[in-house]
């Protein structure tokens, strides 16, 4: 099965299209976890043991973990999170060329997906496309306001960026294994990409701290109920407040985000 048959498995067993963000901000994390040797690593597993029953997937940002301990964190917590029955998607960002990016591809020995940078083009993201059995999400439309500044460039053929990219990626999808980012905050691009790529899942970030639109996200996000919506503070530091009950706060912030999903799914 490749990730997206599995996904969807995972979906109906929970229940659930959310993406749970990993960001462990070691700041964040409440005190009385800093005197683990793995702080991080502590700090994820109650996060994973309060909320793995309304989670389709895990996704750990690579950018919290880059560092000795970090990787040992994140390697705990792939596994764990695997022990839960949940899937892991890395998001890293990654593409290069040559050996390099053959490298990073390297990292869905332990992750079942990665986010990936297509602006290197086909040659930079090969190696993770040849995965038969991983998921590739490729930046599309991101949420963030400084995305405008190349994703909106508008191309000799009357296209934007962020189009092209679609388009690319559908090409790209011979092994069904292809996925699209695009954010939350535009819901009249997810509803255009969505028509122009009707078969990609998307990952759907700023649902959560960034205000994006839900209905949108779940009605656009999906391609034949497979698809995620990403939350990351607004799950993980729900509780950060309430010193040693912070997980529970997150377990049902997680919860009400399900719930909340769910009464726009069909």
């Amino acid at each position: 099965m490749n990730f997206f048959d599995r996904l969807h498995d995972r979906i109906v067993t929970a229940d659930s299209v959310v993406s749970v963000g990993l960001d462990p901000d070691p700041k964040r994390i409440p005190e009385h976890l800093q005197e683990y040797d793995l702080p991080r690593w502590a700090f994820n597993r109650r996060i994973i043991d309060a909320t793995h029953e309304h989670a389709a997937v895990y996704k750990p940002n690579a950018a919290f973990y880059e560092d000795p301990d970090g990787w040992a964190a994140l390697e705990e917590t792939i596994a764990y999170a695997h022990g839960k029955g949940v899937p892991v998607l890395l998001d890293a960002k990654r593409a290069d060329i040559g050996n390099t990016t053959r490298q990073y591809a390297q990292a869905l020995e332990r992750a079942d997906a990665i986010t990936v940078n297509p602006y290197m083009g086909l040659d930079s993201l090969q190696p993770f496309l040849d995965d038969e059995e991983a998921g590739v999400f490729v930046l599309c439309r991101t949420s963030n306001p400084g995305g405008a500044d190349l994703q909106d460039l508008e191309l000799e053929t009357g296209e934007r960026v962020y189009e092209r990219v679609a388009g690319l990626a559908d090409l790209w999808n011979a092994n069904d294994n292809v996925g699209l980012v695009v954010g939350a905050t535009k819901p009249e691009e997810l509803e255009s990409l969505r028509e122009q790529v009707p078969d990609l899942p998307f990952l759907v970030p700023g649902v959560g701290a960034q205000g994006g639109d839900a209905e949108a996200a779940v009605e656009f996000g999906l391609a034949n109920g497979v698809g995620l919506v990403n939350s990351s503070r607004g799950i993980i530091f729900a509780g950060e407040d309430a010193g040693e009950n912070f997980a529970a706060v997150a377990g049902e912030a997680a919860k009400r985000l399900k719930d909340r999903l769910n009464r726009y799914r069909e």
